[in-house]
């Protein structure tokens, strides 16, 4: 079946302490961290597993994080059993299909409605004072940003950004990020960590990492997905019906106008971070399938780029610099 040791301890745990008949066990997926899932199949039906080694992954963050989500009544996978001395959660199987599976432009509008529910509960029930979430600071912020100088202009392209030019976009990104209300963050609200399911659909996985930060973090990551695009007619129209919501609540007092720039860059932030992301995932940790999201995540970061003037030095960086560099090394590594 599989002969690593931790899959051998995994199956240990599973047939000798939780005494499950393991009829059969698959790998489900690896993401982009050192976690991997397995589907088992028992007499009583099908789990997931998911495997997180205790040295590289914080399985106690998923642990918390779902008990508060499922508390405000958003549909997170039943955690059956935990191990966490070996790093390892049984857990509620919500299949294999994925928002990002089944979109289309005939049923997005209809499959982003329920994701848009759910994200309105995430933002307008978690206590800010009790959920024990870190806050998405300035150090964090600016970490981020790094991954992207590091590994995809530097290591990636043997391209260096001034430093006076960095600066000044590391902080208007940071300061614009640090002046919207504050809450729950999934942080990979996206087609992949949405599953569509028949009844309370979308069941949300991967979010261990959540934090309390920007209100427009997780409705970016969801409208400008590095996996699938829109038209901007779309994204504009799904951002403004959401904007009405927050207003409704009174989660937001703001002008449309200020929502869109808020919207704008905070997209520009994430997607630089993802850029950086997916480049040491090639490099690092030898998972080059997503050097493919490259090109659509770029072209995110280039149109915000050029639609606000404080934004065009950087903007003529990219086009002048980054993108003839990128271009020679997506035809080495792409083709």
């Amino acid at each position: 079946m599989f002969d690593d040791l931790r899959t051998i301890s995994m199956l240990d745990w599973l047939e000798n302490d939780l005494l499950l008949i393991v009829e059969s066990c698959q790998l489900a997926s690896s993401d982009a961290s050192f976690r991997r899932y397995f589907r088992i199949k028992t007499p009583d039906g099908s789990f997931v597993i998911m495997d997180a080694p205790p040295d590289k992954e914080n399985i106690g963050a998923f642990i918390s994080v779902a008990d508060l989500l499922t508390k405000i009544h958003v549909n997170v996978p039943i955690i059956y059993q935990q191990n966490i001395e070996e790093g390892y959660l049984l857990l509620e199987d919500f299949g294999s299909l994925c928002f990002l599976d089944q979109l289309t432009i005939d049923n997005a509008s209809e499959l982003y409605a329920s994701a848009f529910d759910a994200l309105l509960i995430i933002q307008s029930q978690t206590s800010l004072e009790h959920c024990g979430l870190p806050s998405y600071n300035s150090a964090l912020l600016q970490r981020e940003l790094g991954i992207f100088e590091d590994w995809f202009l530097n290591e990636s392209l043997d391209v260096s950004v001034p430093d006076q030019l960095w600066t000044n976009l590391c902080e208007l990104l940071i300061n614009s990020a640090l002046e919207q209300p504050q809450v729950c963050v999934h942080r990979d609200y996206h087609s992949r960590n949405l599953m569509f399911l028949t009844d309370d659909s979308p069941g949300i996985i991967d979010f261990q990492d959540a934090v309390m930060g920007p209100i427009t973090y997780d409705l970016v990551s969801l409208l400008r997905d590095c996996y699938i695009s829109w038209s901007p007619e779309l994204i504009a129209q799904w951002r403004s019906d959401y904007y009405q919501r927050l207003v409704a609540l009174e989660l937001i007092a703001v002008t449309p106008e200020q929502f869109k720039r808020w919207f704008d860059l905070m997209g520009l932030q994430r997607h630089l971070k993802a850029i950086g992301i997916f480049s040491r995932l090639h490099l690092r940790d030898g998972k080059s399938t997503y050097l493919n999201d490259i090109p659509r995540t770029l072209n995110y970061v280039l149109t915000v780029c050029d639609e606000y003037p404080e934004l065009s030095a950087f903007s003529e960086f990219l086009l002048e610099q980054v993108v003839p560099a990128y271009e020679i090394y997506r035809q080495s590594h792409l083709s």
